[in-house]
């Protein structure tokens, strides 16, 4: 038993890994999380029998021959249930017409060459480039490989470097028919700009089996890694907020929680909101300009902002997992335009609603100075959300006939629901004001792991990466902290093994 001790704010997939590898290298640790439940963002919640979860689109590391799967056991979220699921997404058209993005390439290939004969030489490129990447393990090696594996990587990856330049909008306007050029730019979370290098390198995870759904979903998820963390030792205490992280020397002691209570430690981790640990918790004195420019509040843009949770008594078990339904004009939700609507569809999981029935989530873009204002009057808030609902029920019966009858249950969660959840700023869109970079995350570059002038103090989480908030790249953080942590203490970093279990 070591003689240092670490406190971790907040119970996020950072703090939760930075915890369980903490306590595997020989630190005390214990985490102050203000909510009742662990995961932050890798949330789940129920309503009338029915689970609606907040977070998980496509888990990486599902495979146990990929450094995903070895990261997800060492935090002991595997092995566990999985559901497969046959396509990165499908695309309906008004008309109709269907495009399913199968993993299965064979198949993929017969299904674009029917849709549209003369894109054969694009279709042929698509899955070629989707081929090239799913020979390596590109994630895993960068986050967790050796040096040498890293460079191992790059003869293979010589001839797919002409992905990395086009825009998913860019790729699609190759394709002469007019389906999927509607169709492609929003395959990538309906983001047209997103890099396409980034669906090839997701669907070819996919294609080598390392892409499911976890069963029970997110918070199941997170409840099997706070329980790796009370294995090892560690302490979790709920309901218990971080209002200062208290400074002695220019060195970080302790945290001060709302109630007045006081707790040192030798280190402090903040896998907190950034923004409220830097200019609150710190009073913003170890802020550099730098620093300041990370935490100006983030641009007033359209992102996801809104969900409309369904749940219907109807089985969705022969639906995608992932549609996206094509609208035949425009339709303002939210105060946003859209000619699309993106949704997960839960049929493969039926722990999330009674026998014979589902869940649909459908995820829209919006502002959050939209409902920002809007919070301000609570009726005209709620009011909006059943608005919104209503609309998206309506738009949703033509493509589901008699859906209108067959709901149960409605949640609609906002912005400003995850900020009251979370306790930071601007909801789940409360990164670091700075571009995202998964590529430089995983390689370690650009990382705000620390401040300066102020020793003893580590972020963990979004704040610690410039990956844009993906899960596994979250968790990697908490580990990477811990590296840093031990290395400054002259000890030898290691994983930990369940034989460290009682």
């Amino acid at each position: 038993m070591t003689d240092k001790s670490i406190i971790i704010v907040g119970a996020g997939m950072g703090g939760l890994a930075a915890g369980i590898y903490g306590q595997a290298n020989g630190y005390q640790t214990q985490i102050f999380e203000m909510h009742t439940v662990p995961g932050g963002q890798v949330a789940s919640w129920q309503r009338k029998g029915y689970t609606f979860d907040g977070c998980i689109h496509h888990l990486f590391g599902c495979g146990p021959n990929s450094k995903l799967h070895g990261l997800w056991t060492e935090l002991g979220a595997m092995p566990r249930p999985l559901a497969p699921t046959w396509d990165c997404v499908s695309v309906v058209s008004p008309e109709g017409r269907v495009f399913h993005d199968y993993y299965d390439l064979e198949r993929l290939t017969a299904h674009l060459q029917e849709l549209s004969p003369a894109d054969s030489a694009v279709i042929k490129d698509y899955v070629n480039g989707v081929r090239l990447f799913s020979r390596t393990d590109l994630w895993g090696e960068l986050m967790l490989g050796s040096l040498g594996g890293k460079l191992g990587l790059l003869p293979g990856l010589v001839p797919g470097f002409k992905w990395f330049k086009p825009s998913m909008r860019q790729f699609a306007g190759r394709f002469s028919d007019p389906f999927l050029q509607r169709a492609f730019p929003l395959l990538e979370y309906s983001f047209p700009d997103a890099p396409f290098f980034l669906h090839l390198v997701k669907h070819a995870y996919a294609c080598r089996g390392d892409i499911a759904w976890p069963v029970g979903g997110s918070l199941q998820f997170a409840r099997s890694i706070e329980q790796r963390y009370r294995d090892l030792g560690g302490e979790i205490h709920y309901k218990q907020r971080v209002d200062r992280i208290i400074v002695e020397n220019g060195r970080a002691v302790g945290v001060q929680l709302t109630d007045g209570s006081i707790h040192r430690a030798d280190v402090v981790i903040s896998n907190a909101d950034g923004r409220r640990t830097i200019m609150n918790m710190l009073d913003g004195r170890y802020a550099d300009a730098r620093i300041r420019g990370y935490c100006a509040d983030p641009p007033d843009e359209t992102h996801w902002a809104v969900h409309v949770f369904l749940g219907v008594n109807r089985d969705l078990f022969r639906e995608p997992s992932a549609l996206l339904m094509l609208l035949d004009e425009p339709v303002t939700l939210a105060g946003h335009a859209t000619d699309h609507l993106e949704m997960q569809m839960y049929g493969m999981d039926p722990s999330l609603a009674p026998a014979g029935k589902g869940v649909i989530k459908v995820e829209l873009v919006s502002t959050y100075s939209y409902w920002k204002a809007l919070y301000s009057n609570r009726s005209r808030y709620e009011e909006e959300k059943q608005r919104v609902a209503e609309t998206v029920i309506g738009l949703l019966e033509r493509q589901f006939p008699g859906l209108k009858s067959q709901v149960e249950t409605v949640d609609v969660p906002t912005l400003l629901t995850w900020e009251r959840y979370m306790g930071g700023t601007h909801g789940f869109a409360c990164g670091p004001k700075k571009d995202a970079d998964i590529v430089g995350t995983l390689l370690g570059r650009d990382q705000l792991s620390t401040l300066p002038g102020l020793d003893g103090f580590y972020f963990a989480g979004n704040w610690a990466t410039s990956g844009g908030g993906a899960m596994f790249i979250n968790a990697l953080s908490g580990r990477t902290t811990i590296r840093a942590i031990c290395k400054k203490d002259n000890r030898r970093f290691v994983p930990p093994t369940w034989t460290q279990c009682p």
